[in-house]
């Protein structure tokens, strides 16, 4: 069974003539006659009456036409979703990130996009490299790190690490404090595999001091409450809350920041549209957080 029969039978059927549906499919109609036959063939039964010099979907035919017309909607279907993916563009798309990232970040820009952009879909990956998170899915991961061939990567930002207070901390009317002085106070923080928790004990670990107090706590949305408690200072890469007022960290010159980098795969049929994301993510970036 061809799928050009199917189409032929279906515009016998709705112009209700041989000579309605050649001119519909332009054969001519003779050869519409011979295919409508052949199909009938393939089928193993008749789908039309005939009689002088007419043809009339029968019985069979007329319970046979709703699936004829579903055969060629779902064909069509499959040829615009192969120009879509052709032209490297899909449907969807999974967005891997740490937690943070894809709240503060990813989830405000996927807010900005249109319809007509692929939906997106979003996976935590908190201590997962890059190229751990495209080999358990992911189109687009968000990391600190670039990944090695065959991926790609470009860098999207350069984000602080705020050492958040309360307002009526005596520290609150500053706009930065040193490493040294934030190491005096009780600390509040993120898991060893956090970004923000890495970027801070790495800086530690640079200038040969530790922590007086730390208390790890699960997100960043936590550490500010207890900061906003009174228990320490909070130091995540989280937009504020709880009213808490963020202080840019002095490492010695300049600011603890995490860079932000973006991985993909240029072999992936999503390749291009995920590319044109990046850009767009980036310019939305720097829009918003001046980096």
């Amino acid at each position: 069974m061809q799928l050009r029969h199917v189409a032929y039978f279906v515009a016998t059927a709705e112009t209700g003539s041989v000579s309605g549906a050649a001119a519909r499919v332009h054969v001519t109609q003779p050869a519409l006659s011979r295919q409508l036959r052949q199909l009938e063939s393939d089928l193993g039964v008749d789908l039309f009456d005939r009689g002088a010099g007419r043809l009339t979907v029968n019985r069979t035919g007329r319970a046979l036409l709703p699936a004829a017309r579903r055969l060629l909607d779902a064909a069509d279907a499959l040829q615009a979703s192969a120009h879509f993916h052709g032209s490297g563009r899909v449907e969807r798309l999974t967005i891997a990130a740490p937690a943070v990232t894809l709240t503060d970040v990813v989830s405000p820009f996927v807010a900005t996009m249109s319809p007509d952009d692929p939906v997106v879909d979003v996976r935590g990956a908190d201590g997962l490299a890059p190229a751990e998170m495209l080999r358990a899915g992911a189109d687009l991961a968000i990391g600190t790190q670039l990944a090695p061939a065959p991926y790609a990567g470009d860098e999207l930002a350069i984000l602080p690490v705020w050492a958040y207070v309360r307002p009526d901390d005596e520290w609150a009317g500053r706009e930065h404090v040193t490493l040294e002085e934030l190491m005096t106070r009780p600390l509040i923080g993120l898991p060893s595999t956090f970004t923000a928790r890495e970027a801070l004990d790495a800086a530690a670990v640079a200038h040969g001091t530790s922590y007086a107090a730390f208390v790890e706590a699960a997100n960043g949305t936590i550490a500010q409450a207890l900061a906003a408690s009174g228990r320490g200072v909070a130091v995540v890469s989280d937009d504020p809350r709880f009213g808490l007022v963020p202080l840019a960290i002095d490492r010695g010159g300049e600011f603890l920041t995490i860079r932000l980098v973006a991985v993909w795969d240029p072999r992936a049929v999503a390749a291009n549209t995920v590319h044109d994301l990046i850009g767009r993510l980036g310019g939305w970036i720097t829009e918003h957080y001046g980096h």
